[in-house]
Order: structure tokens, then C-alpha cells, then sequence
């Protein structure tokens, strides 16, 4: 049998992603020529996926970057018949980057800006959501699960990103502060019975799990 290694695996399923709206793939271009941490083609279809599969009409992203998740989860909202999604960034510059993009894809008019710490800006919005989507700052991960699991409603999916963290998790002698936060996020969302978890090995790693 030919060997399956990890970077086949990623490509594989990167090439199984229909085409993109040329403005998509201009965000992801831009992602690979400057380094930028975008969730990618493959991980951004199935977050559509998945918004789609629970008719999906509103939904909280903690860390938004400069729009990429953003436009998947606003095309399934549209395709499900309209609601809100909310971007999330620290960033000015990020914000008004990401409203450019999601204005030429045509969803901008769905979508709520945030320049704000993510985590407060969820506890201060009227929920619940359909789905959470975390892509904060990995040591923020554990503390960020609480506040979660009170505004995300039941049947409602909780998406996170990073959970691989680039195979360090694997290594017993790395005890950085973002690798042993990622590992008790891990063990805290696993090991709680309100949850039905998955974790999903697309690109660096996603949990996708389901609050009962």
C-alpha cells in the first residue's frame, strides 16, 4: 500500500473543496504569501458544513482574523435564510480588512463587527448562538469554555480550532503556556458530559462538539 502521510492527507482533502468565490481565494492567497493563520479551504468548507446542517442562523466567532471563517459561516447564514454572525477581533485594522472582503462576497449586511476582547464581547451578547467558533489566543482556551457553554444553545455546536497546535500537544517535554492550555481545554471539553466531542484532523486540528 503507498504510505499516507500527514501533508498527503491535508492535500487530499484541500482538493476535494469546490471552487471559491474569487474573492476567497484572494483571502487565501494572501494567508500563504504572508504567513497569516487563516482555518484554510478545507476547514472553512466544513465549518460551512456543519453551519448548514443545523440550519445555522446565528453564530459568535472569538477571533476573526481578517474575515476567512467569517465568509464561510455568513454563506451557510444566507443559504439557511438570514440571521447574524459575529466577527471578533482586537484589531481596527483587521476589522476593517475583513468588512472590505465580506462586502464584495455580499455579506456584510449580516454580519456584526466587534473591535473588542472576544470572550467579554460574547458575555455581553444576547444569546443563545447556533454556533461558537474559538480562534482566540490558545492560553485563553480553558477559561473561554464557561461562558461558552452558557451562551451557546442546546443542539448548538461548538467549533475550535488549533487543537493539533502543530503536533505539540504530542510532545511530553513541551510545557509552553498555549500547549498545556490547548491540553486542558482538551481534557476539560472531553471529559464533560454535556458534550458530544470529536476532534477532527483537518489541517492543524479542529474539536466540533455538540452540547446535549
Amino acid at each position: 500500500m503507498p504510505e499516507i502521510s500527514y501533508d498527503k492527507v491535508q492535500d487530499y482533502l484541500a482538493s476535494l473543496v469546490p471552487p471559491r468565490e474569487p474573492e476567497l481565494q484572494k483571502m487565501e492567497e494572501y494567508a500563504e504569501k504572508n504567513g497569516f493563520p487563516i482555518i484554510g479551504p478545507a476547514c472553512g468548507y466544513y465549518c460551512y458544513q456543519l453551519a448548514r446542517m443545523i440550519n445555522a442562523k446565528s453564530v459568535f466567532e472569538l477571533g476573526s482574523g481578517y474575515g476567512y471563517s467569517t465568509a464561510w459561516f455568513a454563506k451557510a447564514v444566507k443559504e439557511n435564510g438570514g440571521g447574524i454572525v459575529h466577527h471578533t477581533v482586537w484589531d481596527e485594522d483587521l476589522s476593517k480588512r475583513a468588512q472590505g472582503h465580506l462586502s464584495v462576497l455580499g455579506s456584510a449586511d449580516i454580519i456584526e463587527f466587534h473591535v473588542a476582547e472576544a470572550v467579554e464581547t460574547l458575555r455581553q451578547t444576547d444569546g443563545p448562538f447556533d454556533i461558537i467558533f474559538n480562534d482566540i489566543d490558545k492560553e485563553g482556551y480553558p477559561e473561554s469554555l464557561p461562558i461558552i457553554k452558557e451562551k451557546l444553545r442546546h443542539g448548538g455546536s461548538l467549533i475550535i480550532d488549533n487543537m493539533l497546535w502543530s503536533g505539540r500537544v504530542f510532545d511530553a517535554n513541551n510545557h509552553d503556556n498555549s500547549t498545556e492550555a490547548i491540553r486542558r481545554f482538551t481534557r476539560d471539553v472531553t471529559t464533560d458530559l454535556d458534550w458530544i466531542v470529536s476532534l477532527i484532523p483537518a489541517r492543524d486540528g479542529m474539536i466540533v462538539a455538540y452540547k446535549k
